[in-house]
């Protein structure tokens, strides 16, 4: 586990949509599934493969915990005045307009196209190993990376034409 740490953390992130606390809570409890046991490697796929999954698993369980929390929290705290947003350290990856740009097109994604994206471009494993993370066939994996690969280009594009209009 150790050596794929660091991807590890990274697939945490996009599979918690860039919350960094939410990311590391969800590595943690997939750690923990693994060393005790409650998440055992078959060999059916390569143990990153297989530990992606037990990941995405994780956050998705979370994730669901996560929506009866901010329903009650929301109910209960709209009253109280926002706080102003922080910039977390792994916003400073993204700084460049370019690269601002690509990630606010990839957010604009339907989820499954984002995470094969996220998966085979960040992460380098084949569609059939995304496939097998993502728990879905080989064939719904090129459907996705496909119209995530012709949307992520339309959006772009636009935002192209966007960033070159004078701003009024």
């Amino acid at each position: 586990m150790e050596r794929h740490h660091a991807e590890s953390y990274g697939w945490a992130l996009a599979c918690c949509r860039r919350d960094s606390a939410e990311a590391e809570a969800v590595l943690h409890a997939a750690y923990v599934k693994v060393l005790e046991g409650k998440a055992r490697f078959d060999g059916l796929a390569t143990f990153k493969t297989w530990l992606f999954s037990v990941i995405r698993r994780t956050a998705a369980d979370e994730g669901r915990r996560q929506v009866l929390r901010r329903s009650w929290l929301a109910k209960h705290l709209e009253s109280l005045p926002r706080m102003a947003e922080c910039e977390r350290p792994d916003d400073a990856i993204y700084r460049s307009e370019v690269q601002s740009m690509f990630r606010a097109a990839l957010a604009a994604l339907p989820a499954r196209q984002q995470e094969i994206l996220q998966l085979v471009f960040y992460h380098d494993l084949s569609l059939a190993e995304a496939a097998r993370v993502m728990d879905i066939s080989v064939g719904s994996a090129r459907t996705h990376d496909d119209w995530g690969k012709r949307h992520l280009r339309s959006l772009i594009e636009k935002s192209k034409v966007l960033d070159e209009s004078p701003v009024g």
